[in-house]
């Protein structure tokens, strides 16, 4: 009995936060629905499976978290990667929209340690409490939901960049090889990306538990800080802009090349009409 006391102890003494993007987005309401709940879940809402709604996904229950956000991210806690599998291909079963996967290309970790005789610490991979609290692990999730979501957001940039580039790099030798349809492509990914970070994870909003509770609000700005959310935010707006500034300059010079071309169109046919006309004046006498 006493082994199992101190099991106990060593699991109530630490928890293990992992985030990771499965999709764009997670219909919360649909999965919600199965697990019994009609209540309809707003935007800026999550959702937490825990105790009964994990019996029959993962074999052992106990002190594990299931964190779902609208925005693609999910926050396991206490999870091995085989259990994580398991929740995952279960929630496939439900919502489409949950990508199949067995590697996780964007992942963010975490920890709260409980220690009595310690001082309260808060650091870039993990925290130390004297006494854990319940919204300890709300804020810690949704910080990590968003991190990990921003950093997907992050990289689908870069790529778009990297595209650009090669636009740009073609434009020096004087040639614009971008199609129409490709510039639509990326004018709709950039929105999107705006989108995103704006409406979808809404990065710089504050979780509803914060204005009532002191303790929550202060956690969340240290760790906003600390995961650097709204440095990063901004530095993704200005990357936007200017990908935005750079289509509207190549939208300018793919209307003025098909003007060019409407131009020279026209005044190829008015030289055909001329022809024909000289044709019959001369020829058909």
């Amino acid at each position: 009995m006493a082994g199992v006391a101190q099991m106990e102890s060593e699991i109530m003494a630490e928890t293990e936060f992992k985030a990771i993007v499965l999709s764009n987005e997670i219909n919360l309401n649909k999965i919600s629905q199965h697990f019994g709940s009609n209540r309809k879940l707003k935007w800026e809402e999550y959702l937490i499976l825990k105790g009964t709604e994990l019996q029959g996904i993962v074999r052992e229950i106990e002190m594990k978290r299931v964190y779902l956000f609208h925005f693609g991210s999910i926050v396991f806690l206490n999870f091995q990667y085989h259990e994580i599998m398991d929740v995952i291909n279960y929630l496939k079963t439900i919502e489409s929209g949950i990508h199949d996967t067995n590697t996780f290309k964007y992942v963010d970790e975490y920890k709260i340690e409980i220690n009595s005789e310690s001082e309260s610490a808060i650091n870039n991979d993990y925290m130390v409490t004297k006494q854990i609290a319940e919204y300890q692990f709300d804020i810690v999730s949704t910080v990590l939901a968003k991190s990990v979501a921003l950093e997907k957001i992050e990289a689908d940039i870069s790529r778009v960049l990297d595209e650009i580039e090669e636009v740009v790099n073609n434009l020096y030798r004087g040639e614009l090889t971008v199609s129409d349809e490709k510039l639509a492509k990326m004018s709709a990914s950039i929105l999107e990306f705006k989108l995103s970070t704006i409406s979808y994870v809404m990065l710089l909003d504050k979780p509803a538990i914060t204005w009532n509770n002191e303790g929550a609000s202060e956690l969340f700005d240290e760790l906003t800080i600390l995961f650097e959310l709204a440095d990063r935010y901004e530095k993704l707006r200005h990357k936007i802009d200017t990908l935005m500034d750079i289509i509207e300059v190549f939208s300018g010079l793919a209307h003025s090349r098909r003007g060019t071309r409407l131009e020279w169109a026209v005044i190829i046919l008015i030289g055909i009409e001329i022809c024909l006309s000289l044709f019959a004046l001369f020829f058909e006498k």
